[in-house]
């Protein structure tokens, strides 16, 4: 297990610099508040239409950022910062002079600041993309563990200070099924870096939330092996427990419900008294007779996530706890310090424009100068400046792996995609070494299902901790769990969203450190939907990395329609910064792996989604060329998106496309057709996704080469299509447009059911019988 060796607090929160740090935290408000402010008064001069944004969210955090970000960061660490606070997240930047001043006026606008934290699309340094709720938290974890895994494999990552993964949340947010599924993974709770910050207010897009959730989640994250830190109440509200009968108060407070204590902040000042004592002759009345009725609103709305020494005492008593993970809950008030605080409906609220120069008023700012600095010379432009230079952090240039083409393997007999994927990854740590050790795969608790056991025997499982195999020593044992710090493969548990967030981490190393791993996650094809809203999410963050399905399709016959994948391969067709494969041999899979693992973790680097299969072919049927220069021509090929299988003597009649497990019926229905004098061309399509955006790029809609479209498809040969493959039948639908010839496109277009491969492939209309059929049919005989 990973231990912490950490410097002291930046700041004693018993320092009278406090007073210095409230007035940049007011700054950073009114900076925040203003950046929403001018953007909707830009959009609603021009369009009429508010433009958006979340300045009561981005007020609740005012103390908990200031805190963390003036008292607390060192420059390795990274922050993801709850999306509806970015204002917040843009204004500090500005402060710290990373952000230039053209850009605060430019809240959602072309080419600004945009509406949620964005590491790819800001203008501003932003550690983690949030935006899709409960993805940017969790992507701390697996940013914390892809940290871990690279310190045990890569020398300079273990000599790199301690980075602390800090997760900003609001307390809505926790409502999210991907928040506890991650913190479910017995990893979480080995990770003493990871610190979560929840911004408690109670409130989430349209309500107050009801009833007391506080108490419930303590007990869910010590339960979940947390250490648990509440920052509930203020300096001026203990101040009042500590009166004779204070325990009252705190016992009113503490049970009062959600609702009641946020109607009570919204009671004017000469009605609050009465709404919290009840009868003037109580004794918590008696208590209070003393504390005049401004004091004491000030005090009832003194929540500790507001109090900055208490926020600092909480950040470093995390760091002191260096044997697991820590959260703070933070209690807070929505729209704190604004007229809109506390309001139940104030989550999209925007101030009036006389609220706003009242705020301005009381922040000592000037509306007709919003963006005004801090005096370089003042107490406040000098922190600034000291903490912009201790969080300074070059950015890294890493050097891109370099991946051989081929592994000298001859593809013979029978074999299937997936069974040559395990062969891959195992010829390549005797091939290239180099290329390997950067290699690290995952599974949800699939890992020998998809194939991996050959790999992991020989590479190992990754764990913070060495673990005894107790099976080591037991003949029977197939697989070999040995379990340590020098394994390269990660075993989660049955979890597809983890899977996918912990390998867009892993893929995200080497644009945060300089240092490039190769993650391939494996997975059920049919579950690639499950996990696809966190994959896309992490390709947005632009974490590269492969994603693999296995088994797919109905070809996966006897587990029924529960585990056969129909959509899959037009979701990796239409995945941005994605390139989707299907390769039919083993060949094909070789070269495409290889090629994908070349373009991982670089600049120009981009992700890959396979889609393989269990079913056995014939690998001649591949017919690869054994002259070394028609090879070479077939690899290329097979990169740029397919290969013509067959060509016709003379012009085609009808054109045969198939993609992956189907090619044996293809050529099957080929040699029907020629027998029945029909000509036909076969294309074997290894990417329908290259093809595609081949074929934009022929219509000036793209940039890319078209060169494939000519090599498959070249005018001379145009004829009618008929597509097949083992998934939705309008993924291919496309090809149409090549050429505007007539298609019949054959696929899968309902649930699967049991059967053999045989039975399901005729019951869909994808077997050679059906394919001859819909050429005939096509080709008008």
């Amino acid at each position: 297990m990973a231990t912490l060796n950490l410097p002291a607090p930046t700041i004693d929160p018993a320092s009278d610099r406090l007073d210095v740090l409230d007035r940049i935290q007011r700054r950073a408000l009114w900076l925040a508040v203003s950046i929403v402010q001018e953007a909707n008064r830009r959009d609603l001069a021009t369009t009429g239409v508010k433009v958006g944004g979340h300045q009561a969210s981005t007020a609740s955090m005012t103390a908990i950022m200031t805190a963390l970000w003036f008292g607390h960061l060192r420059a390795a660490d990274r922050v993801s910062v709850k999306p509806h606070a970015a204002p917040l997240l843009h204004a500090l930047n500005y402060l710290l002079g990373r952000l230039d001043r053209s850009h605060l006026p430019r809240l959602r606008e072309l080419g600004g600041l945009q509406s949620y934290p964005s590491r790819t699309k800001d203008p501003d340094p932003v550690d983690f993309s949030t935006g899709s709720v409960g993805i940017g938290a969790t992507a701390t974890l697996w940013s914390a563990v892809a940290d871990e895994y690279l310190r045990a494999h890569v020398r300079t990552a273990a000599d790199a200070p301690d980075i602390r993964h800090i997760a900003l949340l609001g307390d809505a947010e926790l409502d999210e099924g991907a928040i506890w599924e991650a913190l479910g993974d017995p990893l979480a709770a080995t990770l003493p870096n990871l610190l979560w910050v929840v911004d408690l207010n109670r409130q989430s897009l349209d309500r107050v939330v009801p009833d007391i959730a506080a108490g419930r989640l303590e007990k869910m994250f010590d339960a979940l092996g947390w250490h648990v830190i509440t920052v509930k109440y203020g300096s001026r509200l203990r101040r009042l427990f500590d009166l004779d009968g204070g325990d009252l108060l705190r016992r009113r407070i503490d049970e009062m419900s959600n609702e009641e204590y946020q109607r009570l902040l919204r009671s004017p000042r000469e009605e609050l008294r009465g709404r919290l004592v009840g009868s003037p002759r109580s004794r918590l009345a008696r208590t209070l007779r003393d504390v005049d009725d401004e004091a004491l609103a000030g005090a009832v709305g003194d929540l500790g996530g507001h109090d900055l020494a208490s926020l600092l005492d909480a950040y470093a008593e995390a760091d002191r706890t260096t044997d697991r993970p820590s959260v703070v809950l933070a209690y807070t008030i929505k729209g704190w310090g604004l007229p809109i605080q506390g309001h139940p409906s104030n989550h999209s609220a925007l101030l009036q424009e006389a609220q706003w120069h009242d705020l301005a008023h009381d922040l000592g700012a000037d509306p007709l100068d919003p963006w005004a600095p801090f005096d370089p010379a003042g107490e406040e432009g000098r922190w600034c400046r000291e903490v912009a230079e201790r969080l300074d952090r070059p950015v890294p240039a890493g050097a891109r792996v370099p991946v051989v083409a081929e592994l000298g393997r001859d593809h013979k007999g029978t074999s299937s995609t997936q069974s040559s994927f395990g062969r891959v990854l195992t010829d390549l740590r005797h091939v290239d070494p180099e290329a390997a050790a950067r290699v690290v795969t995952a599974s949800p608790d699939v890992a020998s299902s998809t194939n991996l056991g050959g790999w992991i025997n020989r590479v190992g499982i990754w764990n913070p901790t060495e673990r005894t195999d107790w099976f080591a020593d037991d003949t029977g044992t197939v697989l070999r769990w040995q379990e340590g710090r020098s394994g390269q493969h990660v075993e989660l548990g049955i979890a597809e969203g983890n899977l996918v967030g912990l390998i867009a981490e892993l893929g995200a190393t080497w644009s945060r450190t300089g240092e490039p791993l190769l993650p391939i996650g494996v997975l059920y094809d049919p579950f690639v939907t499950r996990a696809l809203e966190p994959w896309s999410f992490g390709i947005y963050a632009g974490g590269q990395s492969i994603l693999v399905g296995t088994p797919s399709g109905v070809t996966l016959a006897t587990e029924g329609g529960a585990h056969q994948s129909v959509i899959s391969p037009s979701v990796g067709l239409e995945q941005p910064g994605c390139t989707a494969w299907e390769p039919a041999f083993g060949q094909d899979l070789e070269w495409t792996l290889l090629h994908a693992l070349g373009d991982l973790g670089h600049p120009e680097g981009t992700s890959a989604y396979f889609r393989l299969t269990t079913r056995q072919i014939d690998q001649s049927l591949a017919a690869i060329p054994d002259d070394p220069r028609a090879r070479e021509a077939r690899r290329r090929q097979v990169l740029a998106g397919g290969y013509r299988l067959r060509s016709a003597a003379g012009a085609p009649a009808v054109t045969l496309v198939g993609v992956g497990a189907v090619l044996p019926e293809v050529l099957a229905a080929a040699d029907a057709l020629e027998g029945a004098d029909l000509r036909c061309d076969v294309i074997c399509l290894s990417s329908p996704d290259l093809v595609f955006r081949a074929l934009r790029a022929r219509h000036g809609l793209a940039a890319g080469s078209e060169t494939v479209l000519d090599d498959l498809f070249p005018p001379e040969r145009a004829a009618p299509l008929v597509t097949v493959l083992d998934g939705h039948p309008h993924t291919l639908s496309f090809l149409a447009g090549i050429h505007g010839v007539p298609l019949r496109s054959l696929g899968v277009d309902g649930f699967g059911q049991v059967g053999t491969v045989q039975d399901l492939y005729e019951v869909f209309g994808i077997d050679t019988d059906t394919i001859v059929g819909a050429a005939i049919d096509a080709a008008g005989r």
